[in-house]
């Protein structure tokens, strides 16, 4: 949602703009990040083909991490250029192509104007940098070293990207050919079987049982195709609402993470960012505390969250990150150990890093063993499920030739 609002800020310079938030609690929130002072908000009413345009720049024109590891990685290259902040900020805003992102860089440059920090005006658009990204650049700002901080951000980026990425890309060729197969099937089952059974139908021989079944399906299909895609939509908005909530995302999160070989890929790649995320942090000199409530918050599986929480609060109790995460069957044992022994040397940070390349070199062979799985197994069940729907017409088709 769209807000209008009129503030002061703190030279109480008269400051107008629009903000956009969930509500207005939330848009009153952002503005006072900005160190802006609230004199008045009122909602953009957005109607007709300008709320449609709305709807259409959220859904097309998303920031992707692609963009901010690209972003990132400019702004790295202009620090050490020795390019002041507020000029970086003005001059990539001008670049930037994504609409929504420029929108984002404008609005920081409007609040550096202001005297804001960096990362005090990115903390403003959590929709686009992460809580992780935003303590980074803090730390960066803390230490004097933003030039490190944007190049380490954009290094990790670049490798979580090239990770993620590459996982996605391993189940995009098995879920189209199932989709095709799919379609392939039912159309067979709804346009071409009932006119070959009529035929065999009519020639009043004996059916092999196969060919009843497959006869049965089509008939089923065709009779109740509007109620099985009522049933399938009612089904898969059921399923969204569920892990929407914090008990359907755990229940989800569970349940792939027991799945045979992907689950195991899943958890190579939740630990993969976990450790990066704690020696990224670690190494720019965040404390222990503050990187596992920004880690817990940014991994996207509800049973790690869980974990890192209740090592966290164990840590702020005073007790060891190696002897917390021991407790976890989901932690292997390497890292608990190494852990253990990289708080008792003083190198957790390159510990955890190590463990971060050792994990992500383990999801590159999984997936690089998964493609070359999938592929055998894609065409065997492609030509079982074509070669059972064949026999069962051609078989009863063939006595009836030879009958003559």
């Amino acid at each position: 949602m769209l807000f209008n609002y009129v503030a002061v800020d703190n030279t109480n310079n008269k400051r107008e703009g629009t903000v956009e938030a969930v509500n207005v609690d939330v848009a009153i929130t952002a503005i006072q990040k900005r160190g802006y002072t609230v004199v008045s908000i009122d909602p953009v009413e957005e109607k007709g083909l300008a709320a449609l345009g709305k709807i259409e720049l959220n859904l097309f024109n998303s920031v992707s991490n692609k963009d901010i590891v690209i972003l990132s990685r400019q702004i790295s290259t202009l620090f050490q250029a020795h390019v002041s902040p507020l000029r970086i900020f003005r001059l990539l805003s001008a670049e930037i192509e994504n609409p929504r992102l420029r929108t984002a860089m404008n609005e920081i440059v409007e609040d550096l104007q202001g005297g804001s920090t960096i990362s005090k005006a990115m903390s403003s658009h959590p929709d686009i940098f992460s809580s992780f990204y935003i303590n980074m650049v803090r730390s960066g700002e803390e230490s004097g070293s933003l030039e490190k901080s944007f190049a380490y951000l954009a290094d990790y980026l670049d490798r979580s990207y090239e990770v993620v990425s590459k996982a996605r890309n391993a189940l995009i060729y098995p879920a189209f050919v199932i989709f095709i197969f799919i379609a392939v099937m039912s159309l067979m089952l709804t346009m071409v079987i009932p006119k070959i059974a009529q035929i065999l139908i009519d020639s009043g021989q004996e059916l092999p049982i196969y060919t009843k079944i497959v006869i049965g399906i089509s008939d089923f299909m065709i009779n109740y195709i509007g109620i099985i895609l009522i049933l399938v939509s009612l089904g898969g908005l059921a399923f969204w609402r569920f892990i929407q909530t914090d008990v359907g995302k755990r229940t989800f999160d569970e349940f792939v993470l027991s799945i045979p070989y992907i689950g195991d890929l899943q958890k190579k790649l939740l630990l993969t960012r976990i450790c990066d995320n704690l020696s990224t942090m670690l190494e720019r000199g965040v404390s222990m505390v503050q990187a596992l409530e920004v880690t817990a918050d940014v991994v996207d599986n509800m049973v790690y969250k869980e974990i890192l929480e209740d090592a966290l609060f164990e840590v702020k109790s005073g007790r060891s990150f190696g002897d917390t995460i021991a407790e976890y069957p989901e932690i292997p044992g390497v890292l608990t150990q190494m852990a253990k022994v990289g708080e008792e040397s003083g190198s957790l940070a390159e510990i955890l890093s190590t463990l971060a390349n050792f994990y992500r070199r383990e999801v590159n062979n999984a997936v690089d063993t998964l493609i070359g799985l999938i592929e055998p197994l894609m065409i065997i069940c492609l030509g079982l499920g074509v070669g059972v729907l064949l026999v069962s017409v051609l078989m009863p088709i063939y006595n009836l030739t030879n009958a003559f």
